[in-house]
């Protein structure tokens, strides 16, 4: 699989040429952190202009519009993009890249991964070392578990095919317009095709795009209602 299957590419998000369209999609984790740490620092304004209980540590870049809440914690690296709205409570963990018009939620955290445009995660998600594509969303409660129980290396499942990432973090890559319904638990290599959604449940493995999958048994997947 290569990750133009599942991302287009926005033209207002900088860092392409760290992320190779013709790779596998899990093969961006590592490239988030040197991307990051390439972007030329320096917050936007003063930190006298931010709200008295947001948290800043280390080098993060805000655009002049990103919505701040009453209170959050952002360590960089970390760099936000246009219009993005920060919710309270909200947790960036460095190496992180938001991209234009996204939502980070109330009580959610985030750490190591690519969020393109319009990304919404907007009530009590966890979104570690993973990829949200352009509109993608996560249901209130939703998490992209990032670690296996064995705490050893995860491995793609596409059907009959297996896929060593060499990482021992790896949590969901979903593709533009996908969706995690409330409270599923999204585990560890799990890919979501474009406009894939997955129904209020844990799930695991590949979710082809325009599918939707919803409990039954383990689950059943049924073409996605346009």
């Amino acid at each position: 699989m290569k990750a133009s299957e599942l991302f287009d590419w926005p033209d207002s998000l900088p860092f392409a040429e760290f992320f190779d369209m013709d790779a596998h999609p899990w093969e961006w984790l590592p490239k988030i952190k040197e991307a990051v740490e390439s972007a030329v620092f320096g917050q936007v304004g003063s930190v006298e202009e931010f709200p008295k209980g947001v948290t800043i540590e280390g080098p993060v870049y805000i655009h002049a519009s990103v919505k701040l809440p009453p209170y959050c914690v952002i360590q960089g690296p970390a760099w936000i993009g246009e219009d993005v709205q920060i919710r309270p409570g909200a947790f960036i963990r460095g190496n992180v890249i938001v991209g234009k018009g996204s939502i980070l939620g109330n009580a959610c955290e985030y750490k190591n991964c690519l969020l393109m445009e319009n990304v919404e995660t907007p009530h009590y998600n966890y979104v570690g070392d993973s990829i949200l594509g352009n509109n993608a969303h996560l249901g209130a409660g939703a998490i992209c578990a990032n670690l296996r129980l064995a705490r050893d290396e995860v491995v793609i499942r596409m059907g009959r095919k297996r896929y060593k990432t060499g990482l021992r973090k790896v949590g969901a890559m979903m593709g533009d317009g996908s969706e995690a319904g409330c409270n599923s638990v999204l585990q560890p290599g799990t890919i979501l095709g474009r406009r894939a959604a997955v129904i209020s449940m844990p799930f695991n493995g590949y979710l082809p795009a325009d599918k939707i999958a919803i409990p039954e048994n383990k689950y059943r997947v049924l073409p996605r209602p346009r």
